[in-house]
Protein backbone atom coordinates (compact mmCIF):
# COMPACT_ATOMS: atom_id res chain seq x y z
CA UNK A 1 0.00 0.00 0.00
CA UNK A 2 1.26 3.44 -0.97
CA UNK A 3 -0.06 6.90 -0.15
CA UNK A 4 -0.48 10.34 -1.68
CA UNK A 5 -2.30 13.56 -0.88
CA UNK A 6 -5.71 14.02 -2.44
CA UNK A 7 -6.97 17.24 -3.95
CA UNK A 8 -7.61 18.77 -0.51
CA UNK A 9 -4.72 17.15 1.33
CA UNK A 10 -6.61 14.06 2.52
CA UNK A 11 -4.17 11.12 2.75
CA UNK A 12 -5.26 8.52 0.21
CA UNK A 13 -4.10 4.95 -0.37
CA UNK A 14 -3.45 3.03 -3.55
CA UNK A 15 -2.25 -0.49 -4.28
CA UNK A 16 0.09 -1.54 -7.08
CA UNK A 17 0.46 -5.01 -8.54
CA UNK A 18 1.32 -6.67 -11.82
CA UNK A 19 3.58 -5.92 -14.75
CA UNK A 20 3.28 -3.71 -17.78
CA UNK A 21 1.94 -0.23 -18.42
CA UNK A 22 -0.05 1.21 -15.49
CA UNK A 23 -3.83 1.06 -15.40
CA UNK A 24 -5.54 3.14 -12.71
CA UNK A 25 -8.59 1.32 -11.33
CA UNK A 26 -11.54 3.01 -9.65
CA UNK A 27 -13.86 0.77 -7.58
CA UNK A 28 -17.64 0.90 -7.47
CA UNK A 29 -20.15 0.32 -4.72
CA UNK A 30 -20.45 3.21 -4.55
CA UNK A 31 -17.71 3.85 -2.00
CA UNK A 32 -16.36 0.31 -1.56
CA UNK A 33 -12.66 -0.25 -0.87
CA UNK A 34 -10.80 -1.41 -3.96
CA UNK A 35 -9.65 -4.77 -2.58
CA UNK A 36 -12.76 -6.54 -3.93
CA UNK A 37 -11.41 -6.01 -7.46
CA UNK A 38 -8.49 -8.33 -6.75
CA UNK A 39 -6.33 -8.64 -9.86
CA UNK A 40 -9.35 -8.30 -12.15
CA UNK A 41 -9.27 -11.87 -13.33
CA UNK A 42 -5.55 -11.95 -14.07
CA UNK A 43 -5.38 -8.59 -15.84
CA UNK A 44 -2.32 -7.89 -13.69
CA UNK A 45 -0.37 -10.27 -15.94
CA UNK A 46 -0.74 -7.69 -18.71
CA UNK A 47 -0.73 -4.36 -16.85
CA UNK A 48 0.36 -2.88 -13.57
CA UNK A 49 -2.91 -2.33 -11.76
CA UNK A 50 -3.06 0.79 -9.61
CA UNK A 51 -6.14 0.33 -7.40
CA UNK A 52 -7.32 3.54 -5.73
CA UNK A 53 -9.04 3.43 -2.34
CA UNK A 54 -11.46 6.33 -2.58
CA UNK A 55 -11.41 8.67 0.41
CA UNK A 56 -13.04 7.15 3.46
CA UNK A 57 -12.56 3.57 2.21
CA UNK A 58 -9.83 0.96 2.64
CA UNK A 59 -6.55 2.55 3.66
CA UNK A 60 -7.61 6.10 2.79
CA UNK A 61 -8.43 8.74 5.38
CA UNK A 62 -11.86 10.18 5.89
CA UNK A 63 -11.99 13.80 4.72
CA UNK A 64 -12.85 16.75 6.91
CA UNK A 65 -15.59 17.77 4.49
CA UNK A 66 -18.17 15.01 3.74
CA UNK A 67 -19.15 16.89 0.56
CA UNK A 68 -15.89 15.67 -0.98
CA UNK A 69 -17.40 12.17 -1.15
CA UNK A 70 -19.32 13.40 -4.20
CA UNK A 71 -18.23 11.65 -7.38
CA UNK A 72 -17.48 14.95 -9.11
CA UNK A 73 -15.09 15.84 -6.28
CA UNK A 74 -13.52 12.36 -6.31
CA UNK A 75 -12.46 12.94 -9.91
CA UNK A 76 -10.04 15.52 -8.50
CA UNK A 77 -8.36 12.74 -6.50
CA UNK A 78 -7.74 10.76 -9.68
CA UNK A 79 -5.93 13.80 -11.11
CA UNK A 80 -3.91 14.10 -7.90
CA UNK A 81 -2.94 10.43 -8.24
CA UNK A 82 -1.85 10.96 -11.86
CA UNK A 83 0.36 13.84 -10.79
CA UNK A 84 1.77 11.79 -7.90
CA UNK A 85 2.68 8.95 -10.27
CA UNK A 86 4.31 11.38 -12.69
CA UNK A 87 2.26 10.21 -15.68
CA UNK A 88 1.49 12.54 -18.58
CA UNK A 89 -1.55 10.46 -19.58
CA UNK A 90 -3.40 7.63 -17.88
CA UNK A 91 -5.43 4.65 -18.93
CA UNK A 92 -8.37 4.41 -16.57
CA UNK A 93 -10.63 1.48 -15.63
CA UNK A 94 -13.72 1.85 -13.48
CA UNK A 95 -16.28 -0.66 -12.23
CA UNK A 96 -19.98 -0.06 -11.68
CA UNK A 97 -20.59 3.22 -9.79
CA UNK A 98 -16.91 4.07 -10.21
CA UNK A 99 -17.74 4.91 -13.83
CA UNK A 100 -19.16 8.22 -12.61
CA UNK A 101 -15.73 9.25 -11.34
CA UNK A 102 -13.99 7.99 -14.47
CA UNK A 103 -16.35 9.68 -16.92
CA UNK A 104 -16.19 12.99 -15.08
CA UNK A 105 -12.41 12.77 -14.93
CA UNK A 106 -12.12 12.01 -18.65
CA UNK A 107 -14.31 14.93 -19.65
CA UNK A 108 -12.48 17.37 -17.38
CA UNK A 109 -8.97 16.23 -18.28
CA UNK A 110 -9.24 15.37 -21.96
CA UNK A 111 -5.51 15.77 -22.56
CA UNK A 112 -4.65 13.49 -19.65
CA UNK A 113 -6.84 10.50 -20.51
CA UNK A 114 -5.52 7.76 -22.75
CA UNK A 115 -8.03 4.92 -22.94
CA UNK A 116 -11.11 4.38 -20.80
CA UNK A 117 -12.50 1.00 -19.71
CA UNK A 118 -15.95 0.99 -18.11
CA UNK A 119 -16.72 -2.38 -16.54
CA UNK A 120 -20.46 -2.90 -16.03
CA UNK A 121 -20.82 0.84 -15.46
CA UNK A 122 -23.71 2.52 -13.73
CA UNK A 123 -25.30 4.87 -16.29
CA UNK A 124 -26.57 7.24 -13.62
CA UNK A 125 -23.90 9.87 -14.32
CA UNK A 126 -25.32 10.36 -17.84
CA UNK A 127 -28.98 9.98 -16.87
CA UNK A 128 -29.53 6.85 -18.97
CA UNK A 129 -32.59 5.02 -17.65
CA UNK A 130 -32.72 1.27 -17.13
CA UNK A 131 -36.40 0.35 -16.90
CA UNK A 132 -38.08 -2.38 -14.91
CA UNK A 133 -38.95 -4.00 -18.23
CA UNK A 134 -35.25 -4.04 -19.17
CA UNK A 135 -34.37 -5.76 -15.91
CA UNK A 136 -37.28 -8.19 -16.13
CA UNK A 137 -36.22 -9.31 -19.60
CA UNK A 138 -32.70 -10.11 -18.43
CA UNK A 139 -33.83 -11.64 -15.13
CA UNK A 140 -36.06 -14.13 -16.93
CA UNK A 141 -33.02 -15.56 -18.69
CA UNK A 142 -32.17 -17.16 -15.33
CA UNK A 143 -35.43 -19.11 -15.05
CA UNK A 144 -33.65 -22.48 -14.82
CA UNK A 145 -31.58 -21.49 -11.77
CA UNK A 146 -32.68 -23.14 -8.49
CA UNK A 147 -32.83 -19.78 -6.70
CA UNK A 148 -34.91 -18.13 -9.45
CA UNK A 149 -38.48 -18.51 -8.06
CA UNK A 150 -37.68 -16.87 -4.73
CA UNK A 151 -35.46 -14.18 -6.24
CA UNK A 152 -37.86 -13.30 -9.06
CA UNK A 153 -40.80 -13.01 -6.66
CA UNK A 154 -38.71 -10.59 -4.58
CA UNK A 155 -37.85 -8.65 -7.73
CA UNK A 156 -41.53 -8.37 -8.61
CA UNK A 157 -42.18 -6.79 -5.22
CA UNK A 158 -39.30 -4.36 -5.81
CA UNK A 159 -40.74 -3.34 -9.18
CA UNK A 160 -44.19 -2.92 -7.64
CA UNK A 161 -42.82 -0.64 -4.92
CA UNK A 162 -43.80 -3.18 -2.25
CA UNK A 163 -40.37 -4.49 -1.28
CA UNK A 164 -39.50 -5.44 2.27
CA UNK A 165 -35.97 -5.41 3.63
CA UNK A 166 -35.39 -9.10 2.92
CA UNK A 167 -36.22 -8.68 -0.77
CA UNK A 168 -33.07 -6.68 -1.47
CA UNK A 169 -30.91 -9.56 -0.27
CA UNK A 170 -33.08 -12.08 -2.11
CA UNK A 171 -32.41 -10.50 -5.52
CA UNK A 172 -28.62 -10.50 -5.09
CA UNK A 173 -28.15 -13.67 -7.19
CA UNK A 174 -29.27 -11.72 -10.25
CA UNK A 175 -26.06 -9.68 -9.99
CA UNK A 176 -23.87 -12.71 -10.60
CA UNK A 177 -23.44 -14.88 -13.65
CA UNK A 178 -22.66 -17.79 -11.34
CA UNK A 179 -24.30 -17.64 -7.92
CA UNK A 180 -21.79 -19.85 -6.13
CA UNK A 181 -19.77 -19.64 -2.93
CA UNK A 182 -17.28 -17.23 -4.49
CA UNK A 183 -20.04 -14.85 -5.58
CA UNK A 184 -21.69 -15.03 -2.16
CA UNK A 185 -18.40 -14.26 -0.44
CA UNK A 186 -17.78 -11.27 -2.70
CA UNK A 187 -21.26 -9.87 -2.11
CA UNK A 188 -20.70 -10.10 1.64
CA UNK A 189 -17.23 -8.58 1.31
CA UNK A 190 -18.52 -5.57 -0.59
CA UNK A 191 -21.10 -4.97 2.10
CA UNK A 192 -18.33 -4.99 4.72
CA UNK A 193 -16.07 -2.68 2.72
CA UNK A 194 -18.71 -0.05 1.86
CA UNK A 195 -18.73 3.39 3.48
CA UNK A 196 -22.50 3.82 3.71
CA UNK A 197 -22.42 7.45 4.81
CA UNK A 198 -20.19 8.39 1.90
CA UNK A 199 -22.40 6.46 -0.52
CA UNK A 200 -25.38 8.62 0.45
CA UNK A 201 -23.81 11.76 -1.06
CA UNK A 202 -21.84 10.11 -3.88
CA UNK A 203 -24.17 11.24 -6.69
CA UNK A 204 -25.12 14.60 -5.18
CA UNK A 205 -24.67 17.48 -7.58
CA UNK A 206 -24.27 15.33 -10.71
CA UNK A 207 -25.48 17.15 -13.83
CA UNK A 208 -26.32 14.27 -16.15
CA UNK A 209 -27.21 16.53 -19.08
CA UNK A 210 -23.86 18.29 -18.84
CA UNK A 211 -22.03 14.96 -18.61
CA UNK A 212 -23.78 13.67 -21.74
CA UNK A 213 -22.84 16.80 -23.64
CA UNK A 214 -19.24 16.62 -22.46
CA UNK A 215 -18.65 13.01 -23.47
CA UNK A 216 -19.91 13.83 -26.93
CA UNK A 217 -16.65 15.69 -27.46
CA UNK A 218 -14.36 13.06 -25.91
CA UNK A 219 -11.59 11.86 -28.24
CA UNK A 220 -10.49 8.93 -26.08
CA UNK A 221 -11.26 5.36 -27.10
CA UNK A 222 -13.71 3.68 -24.73
CA UNK A 223 -14.41 0.01 -24.02
CA UNK A 224 -17.67 -0.73 -22.26
CA UNK A 225 -17.95 -4.19 -20.70
CA UNK A 226 -21.45 -5.59 -20.18
CA UNK A 227 -22.75 -8.92 -18.92
CA UNK A 228 -25.36 -10.96 -20.72
CA UNK A 229 -27.14 -11.48 -17.38
CA UNK A 230 -26.40 -8.12 -15.74
CA UNK A 231 -29.68 -6.61 -14.51
CA UNK A 232 -27.87 -3.42 -13.48
CA UNK A 233 -26.92 -2.57 -17.07
CA UNK A 234 -28.50 -4.98 -19.58
CA UNK A 235 -26.67 -5.29 -22.91
CA UNK A 236 -29.29 -3.24 -24.79
CA UNK A 237 -28.81 -0.29 -22.47
CA UNK A 238 -25.03 -0.81 -22.52
CA UNK A 239 -25.17 -0.26 -26.28
CA UNK A 240 -27.11 2.96 -25.68
CA UNK A 241 -24.50 4.11 -23.17
CA UNK A 242 -21.65 3.38 -25.56
CA UNK A 243 -23.48 5.28 -28.27
CA UNK A 244 -23.06 8.50 -26.30
CA UNK A 245 -19.29 8.38 -26.89
CA UNK A 246 -17.72 9.22 -30.25
CA UNK A 247 -15.27 6.29 -30.08
CA UNK A 248 -16.70 3.44 -27.99
CA UNK A 249 -17.15 -0.28 -28.38
CA UNK A 250 -19.13 -2.80 -26.34
CA UNK A 251 -18.01 -6.26 -25.30
CA UNK A 252 -20.72 -8.50 -23.82
CA UNK A 253 -19.54 -11.32 -21.60
CA UNK A 254 -21.55 -14.48 -22.32
CA UNK A 255 -23.47 -15.59 -19.20
CA UNK A 256 -21.77 -12.77 -17.30
CA UNK A 257 -23.17 -10.79 -14.41
CA UNK A 258 -22.05 -7.59 -12.72
CA UNK A 259 -18.56 -8.81 -11.71
CA UNK A 260 -17.00 -10.30 -14.86
CA UNK A 261 -13.69 -11.22 -13.19
CA UNK A 262 -15.65 -13.79 -11.16
CA UNK A 263 -17.79 -15.23 -13.96
CA UNK A 264 -15.04 -15.70 -16.56
CA UNK A 265 -11.74 -14.16 -15.48
CA UNK A 266 -9.82 -15.21 -18.59
CA UNK A 267 -12.43 -13.58 -20.84
CA UNK A 268 -12.16 -10.29 -18.96
CA UNK A 269 -8.36 -10.23 -18.88
CA UNK A 270 -8.11 -11.09 -22.57
CA UNK A 271 -10.79 -8.60 -23.65
CA UNK A 272 -9.41 -5.67 -21.69
CA UNK A 273 -5.75 -6.31 -22.48
CA UNK A 274 -6.53 -6.62 -26.21
CA UNK A 275 -8.27 -3.23 -26.09
CA UNK A 276 -5.47 -1.53 -24.18
CA UNK A 277 -2.71 -2.99 -26.30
Amino acid sequence: MDFFDGADGTRLAYHRGGAGSPLICVPGGPMVASSYLGDLGGLSAHHELVRLDLRGTGGSEEPRDPATYRCDRLADDVEALREHLGLDRIDLLAHSAGAAVAVLYATRHRDRIGRLVLVNPSPRVVGLEVTDADRREVARLRHAEPWFPTAFTAFERVWAGEAVAADWAAITPFMSGRWDDTAREQAAEQDRLRNDEAAKVYYDGVDAAAARTAIGGLRARVLLIAGEYDVALPPKRAADYAGLFPHAEVAVQPAGGHSPWLDDPAWLATTVSAFLN
